[in-house]
């Protein structure tokens, strides 16, 4: 009897909590609602929702929550208790320690890493996917996450502490994994041509896959999270522009811009901006009046019957439309993510010559160095050092 009524008491506690996720629903996908109510706390929950009304941003809130609910399932995993506020040095330490590893030493000794029934605990749920150790980036933007939800939460954590910053750089040495890219293949022109043609059918989802496509590669490869996230207020016509800029009475193309409001390298009230020329523009607004959008979200689902969706697309729903077209085109999908589009867009500038500073004004980049990466590696295949030999 006892068994069953803490049973039920704890299921009306994880309904009381996706209720109150539900204040969220335009950042957490319902599906991960009632996941995250069955891991958070109270106090999380209270967190994330105080973090809501404060207006940070829905990809950092949506990252927060993500990251947040993989630190509770591995503390309870790992010690058989929620996340301690503020969390110890060495709860710090045991976190690096069970993502960032030598592989070759667990070969011979199965104690380094991550234990077997922690690794096997958040498998089952579905939060841990491979076995070897994770990406550096990821456990450091998940220790980020600690931090900044330390800060929230009017407490100080050990996030500086030498002895954790030198476990850090340690473990990112032992586990010898390289950074690899979001995407593996770019999509550049010649690609999205070969994308466009596979949805270059009149149904509804045609009309919108090519809008959507040709819109986050023109529009200087955005980013998915700004894609599924554009709305129709944030449009604006502009006059017609002439197909040569060095021929004011040559023949005139549509333009249209976009302001970009919150991004990740951009905030609300800044008056950042970037154009759509030509076809993109004609595609984008075809979409729109086929769909009868004049308001709200500029993407949104479609049944599988055809019918429209009142709900914007997800950032995840970007990334499969691109996939599944791909896959559709003949391409491998498993090369291709949604990042590719702003890969590609910023590799296709540099192979037609065109100057960063103009590329970064349409991709919005802020760091010189991350947008010349695509350029350097743009100028190494065509250039002639790896040619010497043919």
């Amino acid at each position: 009897m006892t068994g069953q009524l803490a049973k039920t008491q704890n299921a009306e506690t994880v309904a009381r909590r996706a209720e109150a996720l539900d204040a969220l629903d335009s950042v957490l996908p319902f599906d991960r609602r009632d996941f995250l109510a069955g891991l958070l706390t109270d106090d999380d929950i209270e967190t994330l929702r105080h973090l809501a009304k404060e207006g940070i941003g829905e990809n950092s809130l949506r990252a927060l929550a993500s990251d947040l609910g993989y630190l509770e399932a591995w503390s309870l995993a790992a010690t058989g208790f929620s996340l301690p506020w503020p969390a110890p040095e060495a709860l710090l330490i045991k976190f690096v320690a069970h993502h960032l590893w030598d592989p070759a030493r667990r070969e011979t000794d199965l104690a380094h890493g991550m234990p077997q029934d922690v690794a096997g605990a958040l498998k089952e749920q579905g939060l841990l996917r491979s076995d070897g150790p994770h990406a550096p980036a990821t456990v450091r933007r998940r220790l980020s996450s600690w931090s900044t939800l330390t800060k929230w939460r009017g407490l100080k954590g050990r996030f500086n502490a030498p002895g954790l910053q030198s476990a850090i750089k340690l473990a990112v040495r032992a586990s010898g994994r390289p950074r690899g890219r979001k995407s593996r293949k770019a999509v550049t022109a010649d690609i999205l041509v070969t994308l466009l043609k596979a949805c270059a059918g009149e149904k509804l989802v045609d009309v919108r896959d090519r809008a959507l496509l040709l819109t986050a590669f023109a529009s200087g490869g955005r980013r998915r999270s700004e894609v599924a996230g554009l709305r129709v207020e944030q449009l604006r016509d502009e006059d017609p522009v002439p197909v040569d800029p060095k021929d004011p009475g040559s023949e005139k193309l549509p333009c249209l811009s976009i302001h970009l409001g919150r991004t990740k390298t951009t905030q609300a009230d800044t008056d950042a901006f970037v154009l759509l020329i030509g076809r993109p523009v004609s595609a984008l607004k075809d979409w729109l009046a086929r769909a009868g959008i004049t308001e709200g979200a500029v993407f949104r689902g479609i049944d599988r019957w055809g019918n429209l969706e009142p709900r914007a697309l997800t950032p995840q729903a970007v990334n499969m439309i691109l996939k599944r077209r791909a896959a559709a085109a003949g391409l491998d999908a498993q090369l291709f993510s949604a990042h590719g589009l702003r890969a590609g867009y910023l590799t296709e500038t540099a192979r037609r010559g065109i100057p960063l500073v103009e590329a970064m004004q349409q991709s919005q980049h802020r760091s010189v160095q991350q947008a010349s990466r695509y350029y350097n590696d743009a100028e190494r295949q065509l250039g002639r050092a790896a040619r010497l030999i043919v």
